[in-house]
Protein backbone atom coordinates (compact mmCIF):
# COMPACT_ATOMS: atom_id res chain seq x y z
CA UNK A 1 0.00 0.00 0.00
CA UNK A 2 1.40 3.42 -0.90
CA UNK A 3 0.89 6.56 1.16
CA UNK A 4 -0.62 9.72 -0.28
CA UNK A 5 2.73 11.55 -0.45
CA UNK A 6 4.18 8.58 -2.45
CA UNK A 7 1.32 8.68 -4.95
CA UNK A 8 1.79 12.44 -5.38
CA UNK A 9 5.54 11.92 -5.83
CA UNK A 10 4.86 9.26 -8.52
CA UNK A 11 2.59 11.70 -10.38
CA UNK A 12 5.23 14.44 -10.33
CA UNK A 13 7.98 11.98 -11.28
CA UNK A 14 5.90 10.93 -14.28
CA UNK A 15 5.58 14.56 -15.40
CA UNK A 16 9.36 14.98 -15.10
CA UNK A 17 10.12 11.81 -17.07
CA UNK A 18 7.61 12.74 -19.78
CA UNK A 19 9.12 16.26 -20.06
CA UNK A 20 5.87 17.95 -18.91
CA UNK A 21 8.08 19.55 -16.26
CA UNK A 22 11.33 20.80 -17.77
CA UNK A 23 14.83 20.79 -16.23
CA UNK A 24 15.39 23.84 -13.98
CA UNK A 25 11.64 24.60 -13.96
CA UNK A 26 10.45 26.05 -10.66
CA UNK A 27 7.81 24.03 -8.79
CA UNK A 28 4.94 25.37 -6.71
CA UNK A 29 5.87 26.32 -3.15
CA UNK A 30 5.04 23.78 -0.46
CA UNK A 31 2.02 25.81 0.70
CA UNK A 32 0.75 26.31 -2.85
CA UNK A 33 1.26 22.60 -3.69
CA UNK A 34 -0.59 21.56 -0.51
CA UNK A 35 -3.47 23.86 -1.44
CA UNK A 36 -3.61 22.61 -5.06
CA UNK A 37 -3.63 18.95 -4.02
CA UNK A 38 -5.87 19.51 -1.00
CA UNK A 39 -3.37 17.85 1.37
CA UNK A 40 -1.65 18.87 4.57
CA UNK A 41 1.60 20.83 4.53
CA UNK A 42 3.46 17.84 6.01
CA UNK A 43 2.18 15.55 3.17
CA UNK A 44 3.39 18.10 0.59
CA UNK A 45 6.75 18.26 2.33
CA UNK A 46 7.10 14.44 2.41
CA UNK A 47 6.30 14.35 -1.32
CA UNK A 48 9.00 16.91 -2.19
CA UNK A 49 11.54 15.27 0.13
CA UNK A 50 10.98 11.92 -1.60
CA UNK A 51 11.51 13.48 -5.04
CA UNK A 52 14.63 15.20 -3.73
CA UNK A 53 15.96 11.89 -2.39
CA UNK A 54 15.43 10.36 -5.86
CA UNK A 55 17.45 13.19 -7.40
CA UNK A 56 14.51 14.45 -9.47
CA UNK A 57 14.22 17.88 -7.79
CA UNK A 58 16.51 20.10 -5.73
CA UNK A 59 16.01 22.98 -3.32
CA UNK A 60 17.64 26.40 -3.75
CA UNK A 61 17.99 28.42 -0.53
CA UNK A 62 15.36 31.20 -0.35
CA UNK A 63 14.22 30.42 -3.91
CA UNK A 64 12.21 27.20 -3.63
CA UNK A 65 12.15 23.80 -5.38
CA UNK A 66 13.32 23.15 -8.97
CA UNK A 67 13.38 20.20 -11.39
CA UNK A 68 16.90 18.73 -11.52
CA UNK A 69 18.95 19.07 -14.73
CA UNK A 70 18.62 15.87 -16.73
CA UNK A 71 21.90 14.04 -16.98
CA UNK A 72 20.29 11.11 -18.68
CA UNK A 73 19.46 12.76 -21.99
CA UNK A 74 21.20 11.07 -24.90
CA UNK A 75 21.35 10.84 -28.66
CA UNK A 76 18.73 8.61 -30.32
CA UNK A 77 20.17 5.43 -31.92
CA UNK A 78 20.60 5.50 -35.71
CA UNK A 79 18.26 3.66 -38.05
CA UNK A 80 20.24 2.32 -41.03
CA UNK A 81 18.62 2.56 -44.48
CA UNK A 82 18.15 -0.63 -46.50
CA UNK A 83 16.23 -2.15 -49.40
CA UNK A 84 13.24 -4.37 -48.62
CA UNK A 85 12.96 -7.74 -50.41
CA UNK A 86 11.65 -11.24 -49.70
CA UNK A 87 14.45 -13.29 -48.13
CA UNK A 88 15.26 -16.09 -45.70
CA UNK A 89 16.36 -15.39 -42.14
CA UNK A 90 20.04 -16.16 -42.59
CA UNK A 91 21.42 -16.53 -39.08
CA UNK A 92 19.24 -19.23 -37.45
CA UNK A 93 22.15 -21.00 -35.70
CA UNK A 94 23.25 -17.73 -34.07
CA UNK A 95 19.60 -16.97 -33.19
CA UNK A 96 19.23 -20.34 -31.45
CA UNK A 97 22.49 -19.94 -29.57
CA UNK A 98 21.66 -16.47 -28.28
CA UNK A 99 18.07 -17.36 -27.38
CA UNK A 100 19.29 -20.32 -25.31
CA UNK A 101 21.96 -18.21 -23.59
CA UNK A 102 19.57 -15.35 -22.79
CA UNK A 103 17.61 -17.39 -20.22
CA UNK A 104 20.57 -18.84 -18.29
CA UNK A 105 19.72 -17.94 -14.69
CA UNK A 106 23.33 -18.01 -13.44
CA UNK A 107 24.28 -15.08 -15.71
CA UNK A 108 23.74 -11.39 -14.83
CA UNK A 109 20.26 -10.85 -16.34
CA UNK A 110 20.77 -8.18 -19.00
CA UNK A 111 19.66 -10.51 -21.82
CA UNK A 112 16.06 -11.80 -21.91
CA UNK A 113 13.39 -9.13 -21.39
CA UNK A 114 11.74 -10.23 -18.17
CA UNK A 115 10.61 -8.79 -14.86
CA UNK A 116 12.54 -9.25 -11.68
CA UNK A 117 10.84 -11.47 -9.08
CA UNK A 118 10.63 -8.41 -6.77
CA UNK A 119 8.11 -6.83 -9.21
CA UNK A 120 5.92 -9.96 -9.40
CA UNK A 121 2.90 -10.10 -7.01
CA UNK A 122 3.75 -13.62 -5.82
CA UNK A 123 1.51 -13.56 -2.72
CA UNK A 124 -1.51 -12.29 -4.66
CA UNK A 125 -1.04 -14.95 -7.35
CA UNK A 126 -0.66 -17.64 -4.71
CA UNK A 127 -3.93 -16.60 -3.03
CA UNK A 128 -5.73 -16.55 -6.40
CA UNK A 129 -4.47 -20.02 -7.31
CA UNK A 130 -5.53 -21.36 -3.90
CA UNK A 131 -9.01 -19.84 -4.23
CA UNK A 132 -9.33 -21.14 -7.79
CA UNK A 133 -8.48 -24.69 -6.68
CA UNK A 134 -10.86 -24.44 -3.74
CA UNK A 135 -13.82 -23.34 -5.87
CA UNK A 136 -13.24 -25.26 -9.11
CA UNK A 137 -15.80 -27.73 -10.41
CA UNK A 138 -15.31 -31.49 -10.98
CA UNK A 139 -15.26 -30.92 -14.77
CA UNK A 140 -12.29 -28.56 -14.31
CA UNK A 141 -10.18 -31.65 -13.66
CA UNK A 142 -11.01 -33.14 -17.07
CA UNK A 143 -9.68 -32.11 -20.47
CA UNK A 144 -10.22 -28.38 -20.91
CA UNK A 145 -11.95 -26.69 -23.83
CA UNK A 146 -9.12 -26.18 -26.36
CA UNK A 147 -10.27 -22.60 -26.90
CA UNK A 148 -9.61 -21.91 -23.22
CA UNK A 149 -11.71 -21.88 -20.06
CA UNK A 150 -14.84 -19.77 -20.33
CA UNK A 151 -14.10 -18.15 -16.96
CA UNK A 152 -10.74 -16.77 -18.09
CA UNK A 153 -12.05 -15.61 -21.46
CA UNK A 154 -14.84 -13.76 -19.68
CA UNK A 155 -12.38 -12.24 -17.18
CA UNK A 156 -10.07 -11.03 -19.96
CA UNK A 157 -12.98 -9.59 -21.95
CA UNK A 158 -14.16 -7.66 -18.84
CA UNK A 159 -10.61 -6.53 -18.04
CA UNK A 160 -10.02 -5.15 -21.55
CA UNK A 161 -13.42 -3.44 -21.57
CA UNK A 162 -12.19 -1.22 -18.71
CA UNK A 163 -9.48 0.01 -21.09
CA UNK A 164 -11.95 0.65 -23.92
CA UNK A 165 -11.11 -2.54 -25.86
CA UNK A 166 -14.12 -4.68 -26.74
CA UNK A 167 -13.61 -8.33 -27.70
CA UNK A 168 -16.38 -10.96 -27.75
CA UNK A 169 -15.72 -13.97 -25.51
CA UNK A 170 -16.23 -16.41 -28.40
CA UNK A 171 -13.37 -14.68 -30.33
CA UNK A 172 -10.77 -15.19 -27.56
CA UNK A 173 -8.48 -18.23 -27.74
CA UNK A 174 -6.25 -19.01 -24.74
CA UNK A 175 -2.73 -20.21 -25.63
CA UNK A 176 0.45 -21.30 -23.91
CA UNK A 177 1.99 -17.81 -24.24
CA UNK A 178 2.16 -15.20 -27.02
CA UNK A 179 4.81 -16.87 -29.22
CA UNK A 180 2.85 -20.16 -29.48
CA UNK A 181 -0.19 -18.06 -30.49
CA UNK A 182 1.81 -16.33 -33.25
CA UNK A 183 3.35 -19.61 -34.42
CA UNK A 184 -0.05 -21.35 -34.60
CA UNK A 185 -1.60 -18.48 -36.57
CA UNK A 186 1.31 -18.19 -39.02
CA UNK A 187 1.15 -21.93 -39.71
CA UNK A 188 -2.59 -21.81 -40.37
CA UNK A 189 -2.61 -18.59 -42.40
CA UNK A 190 0.47 -19.08 -44.58
CA UNK A 191 2.54 -21.90 -46.06
CA UNK A 192 6.28 -22.60 -46.24
CA UNK A 193 8.07 -20.13 -48.52
CA UNK A 194 5.46 -17.37 -48.03
CA UNK A 195 6.70 -13.89 -47.11
CA UNK A 196 5.77 -12.03 -43.94
CA UNK A 197 6.13 -8.26 -43.51
CA UNK A 198 8.03 -7.26 -40.34
CA UNK A 199 9.44 -3.99 -38.98
CA UNK A 200 13.23 -4.01 -38.63
CA UNK A 201 14.94 -4.13 -36.18
CA UNK A 202 12.54 -6.60 -34.63
CA UNK A 203 12.44 -9.04 -31.70
CA UNK A 204 15.01 -11.77 -32.40
CA UNK A 205 12.68 -14.50 -31.06
CA UNK A 206 10.20 -13.72 -33.86
CA UNK A 207 12.92 -14.00 -36.50
CA UNK A 208 14.02 -17.29 -34.97
CA UNK A 209 10.41 -18.55 -35.08
CA UNK A 210 9.91 -17.47 -38.72
CA UNK A 211 13.15 -19.17 -39.75
CA UNK A 212 12.06 -22.36 -37.98
CA UNK A 213 8.70 -22.24 -39.83
CA UNK A 214 10.55 -21.74 -43.16
CA UNK A 215 8.81 -18.43 -43.87
CA UNK A 216 10.55 -15.61 -45.72
CA UNK A 217 10.62 -12.06 -44.36
CA UNK A 218 10.24 -8.66 -45.99
CA UNK A 219 11.88 -6.13 -43.68
CA UNK A 220 10.26 -2.71 -43.38
CA UNK A 221 12.52 0.01 -41.86
CA UNK A 222 11.59 1.15 -38.36
CA UNK A 223 13.03 3.83 -36.08
CA UNK A 224 12.27 5.29 -32.66
CA UNK A 225 9.12 6.92 -34.07
CA UNK A 226 7.69 3.79 -35.64
CA UNK A 227 7.53 1.92 -38.93
CA UNK A 228 7.91 3.31 -42.46
CA UNK A 229 4.21 3.31 -43.41
CA UNK A 230 4.84 4.27 -47.04
CA UNK A 231 7.10 1.26 -47.55
CA UNK A 232 4.61 -0.96 -45.70
CA UNK A 233 1.78 0.19 -47.97
CA UNK A 234 3.91 -0.28 -51.08
CA UNK A 235 4.46 -3.97 -50.30
CA UNK A 236 0.84 -4.49 -49.27
CA UNK A 237 -0.22 -2.97 -52.60
CA UNK A 238 2.10 -5.32 -54.49
CA UNK A 239 0.51 -8.28 -52.73
CA UNK A 240 4.00 -9.55 -51.89
CA UNK A 241 2.78 -10.77 -48.50
CA UNK A 242 -0.61 -11.53 -47.06
CA UNK A 243 0.54 -11.20 -43.45
CA UNK A 244 2.29 -8.51 -41.42
CA UNK A 245 3.68 -9.23 -37.94
CA UNK A 246 4.25 -6.16 -35.81
CA UNK A 247 4.15 -4.59 -32.34
CA UNK A 248 2.50 -1.18 -32.05
CA UNK A 249 3.01 -0.58 -28.32
CA UNK A 250 6.59 -0.37 -26.97
CA UNK A 251 8.18 -2.47 -29.66
CA UNK A 252 11.18 -4.68 -28.83
CA UNK A 253 13.98 -3.51 -29.21
CA UNK A 254 13.26 0.13 -30.22
CA UNK A 255 10.60 0.89 -27.60
CA UNK A 256 8.38 3.04 -29.88
CA UNK A 257 4.64 3.36 -29.35
CA UNK A 258 2.72 4.21 -32.51
CA UNK A 259 0.32 7.14 -32.36
CA UNK A 260 -3.43 6.49 -32.60
CA UNK A 261 -3.32 8.01 -36.11
CA UNK A 262 -0.62 5.56 -37.20
CA UNK A 263 -2.53 2.61 -35.71
CA UNK A 264 -5.74 3.65 -37.43
CA UNK A 265 -3.86 4.04 -40.72
CA UNK A 266 -2.40 0.50 -40.44
CA UNK A 267 -5.88 -0.93 -39.74
CA UNK A 268 -7.19 0.87 -42.85
CA UNK A 269 -4.29 -0.40 -44.99
CA UNK A 270 -4.94 -3.97 -43.83
CA UNK A 271 -8.57 -3.71 -44.92
CA UNK A 272 -7.79 -1.90 -48.18
CA UNK A 273 -5.23 -4.48 -49.34
CA UNK A 274 -6.71 -7.49 -47.49
CA UNK A 275 -3.40 -8.03 -45.75
CA UNK A 276 -3.76 -9.49 -42.25
CA UNK A 277 -2.01 -7.88 -39.29
CA UNK A 278 -0.72 -10.15 -36.53
CA UNK A 279 -0.48 -7.66 -33.68
CA UNK A 280 1.88 -8.78 -30.90
CA UNK A 281 0.77 -6.53 -28.03
CA UNK A 282 2.77 -8.21 -25.29
CA UNK A 283 4.04 -4.89 -23.85
CA UNK A 284 0.70 -3.06 -24.08
CA UNK A 285 0.17 -3.14 -20.30
CA UNK A 286 3.72 -2.01 -19.50
CA UNK A 287 3.09 1.66 -20.20
CA UNK A 288 4.63 4.29 -17.91
CA UNK A 289 1.39 6.22 -18.18
CA UNK A 290 -1.74 5.48 -16.23
CA UNK A 291 -3.73 4.72 -19.37
CA UNK A 292 -2.98 1.66 -21.43
CA UNK A 293 -2.31 2.53 -25.11
CA UNK A 294 -4.91 1.08 -27.47
CA UNK A 295 -3.97 -1.72 -29.86
CA UNK A 296 -4.41 -1.53 -33.67
CA UNK A 297 -7.27 -3.97 -33.14
CA UNK A 298 -9.32 -1.07 -31.70
CA UNK A 299 -9.59 0.48 -35.21
CA UNK A 300 -10.15 -2.81 -37.04
CA UNK A 301 -13.56 -2.66 -38.73
CA UNK A 302 -13.51 -5.78 -40.90
CA UNK A 303 -11.53 -8.34 -38.89
CA UNK A 304 -8.11 -8.07 -40.58
CA UNK A 305 -6.23 -7.55 -37.27
CA UNK A 306 -5.54 -10.57 -35.06
CA UNK A 307 -4.65 -9.26 -31.61
CA UNK A 308 -2.23 -11.41 -29.58
CA UNK A 309 -0.72 -11.01 -26.13
CA UNK A 310 0.12 -12.64 -22.82
CA UNK A 311 0.90 -11.78 -19.21
CA UNK A 312 4.59 -12.74 -19.64
CA UNK A 313 5.88 -9.15 -19.62
CA UNK A 314 3.31 -7.53 -17.32
CA UNK A 315 3.08 -10.29 -14.70
CA UNK A 316 5.68 -13.06 -14.99
CA UNK A 317 7.58 -14.76 -17.81
CA UNK A 318 6.92 -18.10 -16.05
CA UNK A 319 3.11 -17.63 -16.10
CA UNK A 320 2.46 -19.27 -19.49
CA UNK A 321 -0.91 -17.81 -20.43
CA UNK A 322 -1.40 -15.95 -23.70
CA UNK A 323 -4.21 -15.36 -26.19
CA UNK A 324 -5.22 -14.35 -29.66
CA UNK A 325 -8.48 -12.71 -30.72
CA UNK A 326 -10.01 -13.81 -33.99
CA UNK A 327 -11.80 -11.38 -36.32
CA UNK A 328 -14.64 -12.10 -38.70
CA UNK A 329 -12.36 -12.68 -41.73
CA UNK A 330 -10.78 -15.78 -40.18
CA UNK A 331 -13.76 -17.53 -38.63
CA UNK A 332 -13.35 -20.28 -41.25
CA UNK A 333 -10.04 -21.23 -39.59
CA UNK A 334 -11.71 -21.81 -36.22
CA UNK A 335 -11.76 -25.68 -36.48
CA UNK A 336 -8.05 -25.89 -37.45
CA UNK A 337 -7.03 -23.38 -34.78
CA UNK A 338 -9.02 -25.27 -32.18
CA UNK A 339 -7.55 -28.62 -33.23
CA UNK A 340 -3.94 -27.42 -33.19
CA UNK A 341 -4.00 -25.14 -30.13
CA UNK A 342 -1.91 -26.36 -27.21
CA UNK A 343 -4.11 -26.10 -24.14
CA UNK A 344 -3.05 -24.34 -20.94
CA UNK A 345 -3.51 -26.17 -17.68
CA UNK A 346 -6.84 -25.30 -16.11
CA UNK A 347 -5.69 -24.31 -12.58
CA UNK A 348 -3.38 -21.71 -14.14
CA UNK A 349 -6.24 -20.31 -16.23
CA UNK A 350 -8.63 -20.22 -13.27
CA UNK A 351 -5.93 -18.65 -11.07
CA UNK A 352 -5.48 -15.80 -13.54
CA UNK A 353 -9.27 -15.36 -13.86
CA UNK A 354 -9.49 -15.02 -10.07
CA UNK A 355 -6.54 -12.60 -10.03
CA UNK A 356 -8.36 -10.40 -12.56
CA UNK A 357 -11.75 -10.57 -10.83
CA UNK A 358 -10.30 -9.91 -7.36
CA UNK A 359 -8.76 -6.69 -8.83
CA UNK A 360 -5.33 -8.10 -8.01
CA UNK A 361 -4.11 -7.78 -11.60
CA UNK A 362 -5.40 -4.21 -12.04
CA UNK A 363 -3.84 -3.14 -8.72
CA UNK A 364 -0.58 -4.84 -9.69
CA UNK A 365 -0.47 -2.89 -12.98
CA UNK A 366 -1.13 0.40 -11.16
CA UNK A 367 1.80 -0.29 -8.84
CA UNK A 368 4.03 -1.65 -11.58
CA UNK A 369 3.89 1.26 -14.03
CA UNK A 370 5.51 3.99 -11.88
CA UNK A 371 8.05 1.46 -10.56
CA UNK A 372 8.97 0.42 -14.10
CA UNK A 373 9.31 4.02 -15.21
CA UNK A 374 11.60 4.83 -12.32
CA UNK A 375 13.66 1.65 -12.79
CA UNK A 376 14.14 2.13 -16.54
CA UNK A 377 15.23 5.73 -15.99
CA UNK A 378 17.70 4.56 -13.33
CA UNK A 379 19.19 2.18 -15.88
CA UNK A 380 19.40 4.92 -18.50
CA UNK A 381 21.06 7.31 -16.08
CA UNK A 382 23.57 4.68 -14.96
CA UNK A 383 24.39 3.51 -18.52
CA UNK A 384 24.97 7.09 -19.68
CA UNK A 385 27.16 7.72 -16.66
CA UNK A 386 29.18 4.50 -17.19
CA UNK A 387 29.67 5.23 -20.93
CA UNK A 388 30.29 8.97 -20.41
CA UNK A 389 32.58 10.47 -23.04
CA UNK A 390 31.97 7.61 -25.49
CA UNK A 391 30.02 8.09 -28.77
CA UNK A 392 26.94 6.02 -27.90
CA UNK A 393 23.19 6.48 -28.30
CA UNK A 394 20.41 5.04 -26.12
CA UNK A 395 16.68 4.57 -26.71
CA UNK A 396 14.10 6.29 -24.53
CA UNK A 397 10.63 4.82 -24.62
CA UNK A 398 7.42 5.48 -22.69
CA UNK A 399 6.83 1.88 -21.74
CA UNK A 400 8.33 -1.59 -21.71
CA UNK A 401 11.81 -2.26 -20.38
CA UNK A 402 13.99 -3.06 -23.38
CA UNK A 403 16.90 -0.65 -23.98
CA UNK A 404 18.54 -0.35 -27.40
CA UNK A 405 22.16 0.79 -27.13
CA UNK A 406 24.21 1.94 -30.11
CA UNK A 407 27.93 1.39 -29.62
CA UNK A 408 30.81 3.26 -31.31
CA UNK A 409 31.23 2.25 -34.98
CA UNK A 410 34.41 0.26 -34.37
CA UNK A 411 32.81 -1.91 -31.65
CA UNK A 412 31.07 -5.17 -32.56
CA UNK A 413 27.99 -6.03 -30.50
CA UNK A 414 28.66 -9.73 -31.14
CA UNK A 415 32.22 -9.43 -29.85
CA UNK A 416 30.90 -7.62 -26.77
CA UNK A 417 28.31 -10.40 -26.32
CA UNK A 418 31.00 -13.15 -26.29
CA UNK A 419 33.18 -11.16 -23.94
CA UNK A 420 30.21 -10.55 -21.61
CA UNK A 421 29.33 -14.27 -21.67
CA UNK A 422 32.88 -15.15 -20.61
CA UNK A 423 32.48 -12.77 -17.65
CA UNK A 424 29.09 -14.22 -16.64
CA UNK A 425 27.01 -11.36 -18.10
CA UNK A 426 24.11 -11.80 -20.49
CA UNK A 427 23.30 -9.27 -23.24
CA UNK A 428 21.78 -9.68 -26.72
CA UNK A 429 23.83 -8.47 -29.73
CA UNK A 430 22.03 -6.28 -32.27
CA UNK A 431 23.05 -8.55 -35.13
CA UNK A 432 20.12 -10.94 -34.47
CA UNK A 433 17.46 -8.19 -34.84
CA UNK A 434 17.73 -7.98 -38.63
CA UNK A 435 19.66 -9.10 -41.69
CA UNK A 436 22.96 -8.06 -43.33
CA UNK A 437 24.67 -7.34 -40.02
CA UNK A 438 23.19 -3.82 -40.19
CA UNK A 439 22.83 -3.75 -36.37
CA UNK A 440 26.30 -5.14 -35.62
CA UNK A 441 27.18 -2.03 -33.56
CA UNK A 442 24.12 -2.36 -31.29
CA UNK A 443 23.14 -4.38 -28.22
CA UNK A 444 19.82 -4.79 -26.43
CA UNK A 445 19.68 -4.68 -22.64
CA UNK A 446 16.98 -5.79 -20.20
CA UNK A 447 15.96 -3.20 -17.58
CA UNK A 448 13.33 -5.43 -15.92
CA UNK A 449 15.50 -6.36 -12.93
CA UNK A 450 16.31 -4.05 -10.04
CA UNK A 451 19.51 -2.07 -10.66
CA UNK A 452 21.55 -4.04 -8.12
CA UNK A 453 25.24 -3.64 -7.40
CA UNK A 454 25.87 -6.79 -9.51
CA UNK A 455 24.13 -5.23 -12.52
CA UNK A 456 25.90 -1.87 -12.01
CA UNK A 457 29.24 -3.67 -12.04
CA UNK A 458 28.26 -5.60 -15.17
CA UNK A 459 27.31 -2.40 -17.01
CA UNK A 460 30.54 -0.76 -15.85
CA UNK A 461 32.53 -3.75 -17.14
CA UNK A 462 30.90 -3.42 -20.55
CA UNK A 463 31.66 0.31 -20.66
CA UNK A 464 35.29 -0.27 -19.54
CA UNK A 465 35.78 -2.84 -22.29
CA UNK A 466 34.37 -0.48 -24.94
CA UNK A 467 36.56 2.36 -23.64
CA UNK A 468 39.66 0.15 -23.67
CA UNK A 469 38.90 -1.08 -27.21
CA UNK A 470 38.84 2.50 -28.52
CA UNK A 471 42.33 3.32 -27.24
Amino acid sequence: MSFQYQRLADQLAHKIYQHELQPQQKLSSLREFARQQEVSLSTAQQCYELLEAKGLIYVKAKSGYFVSPRQYQSAIPDSPHFESMPRQVSNLDLQNQIQTASIQSHLTPLGAIQLSPHLIPVDGLRRSLQRALKHCQPEDFLYCNKQGHMQLRQALSDHWREDGIYVAIEDIFITNGCMPALSLLIQQMTKEGDSILIPTPTFNGQLQMLAGLKRKIIEIPADHQGIDLERLESFMRQGAAKLCLLTANFQNPLGYCLSNEQKQHIAQLAEKYQCFILEDDIYGECSFQKERPLPIRYWDQQGYVIWCGSVSKSLSSAYRVGWFCLGQQLQHLRPQLMANNVGVNTPLQLGLADFIYSRGYREHLERLRPKLMQQVEQYRAYILEAFQGLPIALSQSEGGYALWLQLPKSISGLELYYLAQAKGINIVPGEVFGEDKRYQHFVRLNAGHALTEEIRQALQQLADWVRKSLH
